[in-house]
């Protein structure tokens, strides 16, 4: 971040986090599950969001050393170990995301008719997310970095392709498609639409980023607050607007190639003013860019959060060095690494429900360590309560739909919880686990030699 960040810069890094990639990655996954209902959604996963960012900003205040969830952890609760459980969870909630935004992003590059479906036998689409995995690690090893001001463009040019999408959709639905538009009533009594809101929660992480560096945060405290009340009360309209628009206009490109619906429905809406192509060509332009522009923002601010983890030897040394200039060169080498191997080998569907999992996981924990700070006049309990009642809810939810519609993936999501929780463990516990050894290893010298 630039220094001197005002309210303006901060409402752009945190919508940039959240719309910078999420409704190009999780509009697919989240529409074939609810279709129409499609806002409803959002509403309610935006919702928990907003609590959860209530109660980043009410432990903020409270909070001397300010630094985000590993640090209120640390302040309220004084573990290390949970401390870092959590800052390990949100890493690879990051690195989740990052290996989604990558997926989306060999999407829309194989969808333009000029790109093969394959090159040396190798599907495109994985080959394209590698690459592009590639090129963002080589951009933050060269130190390259987007400005607050220049990020102020670039999000005006990606809200306001998305807002225009709307807009001239709502236009052609209304005025030139014929059909009902539909706002999925049948579906509001079910599970579906709850459902979609836990795996559409992905799409709602980035405000947090804020909190990790509020030194070049003009009046951190107070311009944060505001950033996060008007970002992402603005990612649920412009969700909502984009994924009812498109439901409606494209359902068959929903069912077939969920993953590019918006370019069909942006070729569909411009087609009376006979620019079809143009508007196919530039939704799938500017999926590219806010896509590949996520990326390089998360890594950056996901190796920046990894640092801080090493300065408190939150993790191993091999990761990078904390004491080194900038970022640890070692770190985006790593988190490069992980996250091309996500995006190479998962589905979207499976990376999607991972990195919405781990953000479930700790938004909600934060909710909760805000409601225990009720006696403080300043925090309204209601809404931590919403916030970790929600997360309790979506939690559960996310694993019920990966077990009745991707076991494999559930099995393999569990699997992967398991191994992190045991490596996190050892780590964390190292110096108890030696002990208990040499106790043991002296237990049976002593049976041995007494023999």
């Amino acid at each position: 971040m630039s220094d001197g960040l005002g309210l303006t810069e901060g409402v752009s890094m945190a919508l940039g986090g959240m719309i910078g990639g999420g409704i190009y990655a999780v509009l697919g996954v989240v529409a074939g599950i609810t279709m129409s209902a499609i806002w409803v959604a959002f509403l309610v996963a935006g919702v928990v969001a907003m609590c959860a960012g209530y109660s980043y900003n009410k432990l903020n205040s409270l909070t001397d050393n300010r630094g985000g969830s590993v640090t209120f952890v640390q302040c309220y609760l004084g573990n290390s170990t949970v401390a870092g459980m959590v800052g390990w969870t949100l890493l690879f909630g990051y690195i989740g995301s990052m290996a989604m935004y990558a997926f989306a992003f060999g999407e829309f590059t194989a969808a333009f008719d000029v790109v093969p479906t394959s090159l040396a036998g190798v599907p495109i689409r994985p080959f394209v997310s590698v690459v592009a995995v590639a090129g963002f690690v080589g951009l933050n090893l060269l130190g390259a970095r987007t400005t607050g001001a220049v990020e102020n463009v670039l999000v005006a040019l990606k809200v306001g392709i998305l807002v225009m999408f709307g807009i001239i959709g709502l236009v052609y639905a209304f005025g030139f498609s014929g059909a009902p538009f539909e706002y999925g009533g049948s579906q509001l009594g079910g599970f579906g639409p709850i459902m979609a809101a836990a795996i559409s929660f992905v799409a709602f992480q980035g405000w947090q980023l804020l909190y990790y560096d509020q030194e070049s945060v003009e009046n951190p405290v107070e311009t944060i607050r505001k950033a996060v009340y008007i970002s992402i009360p603005v990612a649920v309209v412009i969700y909502i607007l984009v994924g009812m628009v498109t439901v409606n206009l494209v359902p068959q490109a929903l069912e077939s190639h969920p993953h590019v619906a918006l370019k069909d429905a942006a070729s569909m809406m411009m087609e009376p003013y006979g620019l079809a192509r143009v508007g196919s060509v530039v939704l799938a332009l500017s999926a590219l860019f806010s896509t590949g522009s996520a990326i390089n923002a998360t890594l950056f601010s996901s190796a920046h959060f990894a640092k801080g983890m090493l300065s408190e030897d939150l993790l191993p040394d091999q990761i990078g060095d904390a004491a080194t200039d900038g970022i640890p060169e070692r770190t985006v080498v790593v988190l490069g690494a992980i996250t091309a191997m996500f995006t190479w080998y998962g589905s979207l569907g499976a990376i999607t429900s991972f990195a919405s999992l781990s953000f479930i996981l700790v938004f909600g924990s934060m909710s909760s360590l805000a409601f225990r700070q009720r006696d403080h006049d300043e925090v309204n309990p209601v809404v931590p309560a919403v916030g970790t009642v929600g997360a309790l809810a979506f939690f559960p939810l996310m694993l019920y739909n990966l077990y009745t519609r991707e076991p494999n993936t559930f099995y393999m999501v569990l699997g992967i919880a398991a191994a992190v929780l045991a490596v996190e463990l050892l780590y964390f516990e190292r110096e108890l686990l030696e002990q208990e050894v040499t106790e043991f290893e002296s237990d049976v010298r002593a049976v041995f030699e007494g023999d």
